[in-house]
């Protein structure tokens, strides 16, 4: 198994759910991990307390890690909104979008300029399968995700085929305290499938190693990712059911 000796690793979101597995995995493996969330890290070698979304926050952390010496920068934090898109506060959307993809961007930013003068480094960015297959009352969040997979591709092909690796990752639903009570029950009505933290962590770890460039997790996914790129009118039929029942919750 790959190990990661000696290599210096930054996770956001690393006292989370899916996070602090990641931590644990990755430490195990050699790597020394720094840990960066609102609240301490566990099992990370060194946290870093810091804001993900405001302008003044990703800037402090932002030179912050600058001034370090990173080989991996794995962008997992999230913060997800379910419900009507004209019922969510304007604060609350603001938000979402900074800590969903306006912070893995510059901290990318922060952390290139060293990768590309070593000519080695890896940047991951966590997704949702939502960001590939849009749902509805998660607008907001599937179209940050979107937007965090356009970027990653993007900045794949920026970079060339150097000793930098871009690799994104797109999980679907995780039994974990980031999906509120009424996701849970939204994906209980539909039927949707949900893995274990511990499965996806698993995956995530993986494609760090073999710095894969694409993971969509979960079969019957990634059939839906397709059909929708070919046939995106084919999920809106699909899926009305699905809004219906999920418009009936916030009734």
């Amino acid at each position: 198994m790959k190990r990661l000796d000696g290599k210096h690793v930054v996770i956001t979101g690393a006292a989370g759910g899916i996070g602090s597995l990641v931590a644990e995995r990755l430490a195990e493996r050699g790597a020394h991990v720094i840990g960066i969330d609102r609240i301490g890290c566990p099992k990370c070698h060194d946290s870093i307390l810091a804001d993900l979304s405001s302008e003044a926050g990703l800037a402090e952390i932002s030179a912050t890690l600058a001034g370090m010496h990173v080989d991996l920068l794995v962008n997992i934090a999230g913060m997800q909104y379910f419900g009507p898109f004209e019922d969510q506060p304007l604060d609350n959307l603001w938000r979402g979008y900074a800590v969903n993809l306006v912070a893995p961007a510059a901290l990318i930013r922060a952390v290139l300029p060293q990768m590309q003068q070593r000519g080695d480094g890896q940047v991951v960015n966590i997704g949702s399968m939502l960001g590939a297959v849009k749902y509805p009352f998660f607008a907001s969040y599937s179209s940050a995700k979107a937007g965090l997979q356009g970027l990653s591709e993007g900045l794949r092909r920026e970079i060339g085929a150097g000793g930098i690796a871009v690799t994104y990752i797109a999980p679907r639903a995780a039994r974990t305290a980031f999906n509120s009570p009424a996701v849970m029950r939204f994906m209980e009505l539909n039927k949707m499938k949900t893995d274990e933290p511990e499965f996806v962590a698993d995956r995530i770890v993986a494609a760090i190693l073999e710095r894969r460039k694409e993971v969509f997790i979960g079969f019957q996914e990634r059939l839906f990712m397709r059909l929708n790129a070919l046939v995106p009118r084919l999920i809106d039929m699909g899926i009305s059911p699905q809004a219906a029942k999920a418009r009936h919750l916030f009734q």
